[in-house]
């Protein structure tokens, strides 16, 4: 469904030392810039991009919104935690663990990034 996916960041380096730790967990090679000076991400023909604002404006978090990271297992997703609160993110909503949805179970850990991105690591059990 999802050819790529791009958050804003105000500093780029910060941010990418942050995604090149949390997304090296998953086994995903560090970003690499374009010649736009833009950071991508590259797994599965999937992209993961990460840019300052093209209107010049500060990049802003998206209310309500969150991006989610498959991962194999609860140990991967603590990990992976782990790195992004290693790398200048934050936790936020419940600590990692495992939450009963309704037509599942799922391991669930959360973070923002530098500039304030929802993030979530997921495993269906």
């Amino acid at each position: 469904m999802f050819t790529h996916m791009m958050v804003g960041a105000n500093d780029l380096e910060a941010s990418k030392k942050f995604y090149d730790a949390v997304l090296g967990t998953l086994g995903i090679a560090p970003g690499k810039y374009d010649d736009k000076g833009r950071v991508f991400y590259r797994s599965g023909g999937m992209s993961f991009g990460i840019t300052k604002p093209i209107n010049g404006e500060a990049a802003c978090p998206a209310n309500g919104g969150t991006i989610g990271f498959a991962v194999d297992s609860p140990e991967v997703a603590d990990k992976w935690h782990a790195a992004g609160l290693a790398n200048g993110g934050t936790t936020c909503e419940d600590p990692p663990g495992v939450r009963e949805g309704a037509t599942a179970k799922l391991y669930l850990a959360y973070l923002r990034d530098p500039t304030g991105n929802k993030i979530c690591a997921l495993k269906r059990i």
